[in-house]
Parts: structure tokens; C-alpha cells; sequence
């Protein structure tokens, strides 16, 4: 789990073995040791880790997987990574359970989807989605009275 998520996370940043060791203050050979499983840090120098890569410390030393098969880097604090669906023939998908609760979404409910040609797509609830329009679109009227 570690092992696996210190080379992932080294690997996606760009950075060196005795990068990340000389930005935790340790040497090249004691993060060497980590990568291979021979030791485990720390909870201090996990936290360092986890702050160099805007993870949190349970992603750090959590495998996430997409169906239980390919093994992905933890995602950055405050974003998750739910795991892959299937759209079906009628071009709908259930959404995982955990996401589900996490965002109290429930049957019956509305979303809007959004989406950005390069990104993807987003469900936003859309009670969220229309107070944000509101907002923004009292701040529009407010600017041109000025």
C-alpha cells in the first residue's frame, strides 16, 4: 500500500528519489527503504509526505484501485477518486454508494450536469447549482448599477 503510493505519487510529481528525500530531511537510502517496503516512516515524515503532495495521511497509506484490478495514485486532498462505472445501453450509470452518502444524494433527487470538453462531465445538486446562479446573478446586476 505505501510502497506502492510513494512511487506512484514520486513518479506523477516528476521527482527523484533524493528529491523527496532532501525535502524531508532525510537521506536518498532511507526513502529508498520505503519505496521497497524494507520500512515504513514514520508519522511525522508521513505527514511531511502527505503535505508535499497535497494528499491527506490516510490516502497516503491507502491503495485504491479501479475495480479492485489496476492500482491508482491517492487523489489530492479534498477530491476523491470513487472508482469506475458502467453506462448502460439507455446511457445510465449508478453512482457508488460512498459518493452517494458522502454527497446525501438520494433517488428522486436532481442534479445538473456540467460539463467541460476537456475535463469531463460533473453532477452538481442542483439546489446547490441554482443558489450559485442566483448569487452570481444578483452580484451581475449589482456590478452594472455601478
Amino acid at each position: 500500500m505505501l510502497k506502492e503510493n510513494l512511487i506512484m505519487l514520486r513518479n506523477v510529481h516528476g521527482f527523484s528519489q533524493e528529491e523527496i528525500a532532501g525535502k524531508i530531511d532525510i537521506s536518498r537510502q532511507a526513502y529508498a527503504k520505503w519505496e521497497s517496503g524494507a520500512t515504513v516512516p514514520d508519522i511525522e515524515k508521513c505527514k511531511r509526505l502527505a503535505d508535499i503532495y497535497g494528499v491527506t495521511i490516510d490516502s497516503l497509506v491507502t491503495t485504491e484501485t479501479i475495480d479492485g484490478k489496476e492500482s491508482i495514485p491517492p487523489a489530492s486532498k479534498g477530491r476523491n477518486i470513487w472508482g469506475s462505472v458502467t453506462i448502460n445501453e439507455r446511457g445510465q450509470l449508478v453512482i457508488p454508494k460512498a459518493a452517494r452518502e458522502k454527497f446525501g444524494l438520494t433517488g428522486g433527487q436532481r442534479v445538473i450536469v456540467l460539463s467541460d470538453d476537456k475535463e469531463g462531465i460533473a453532477l452538481v445538486p442542483a439546489e446547490i447549482f441554482e443558489e450559485r446562479m442566483k448569487k452570481a446573478m444578483e452580484w451581475a446586476s449589482f456590478k452594472s448599477e455601478e
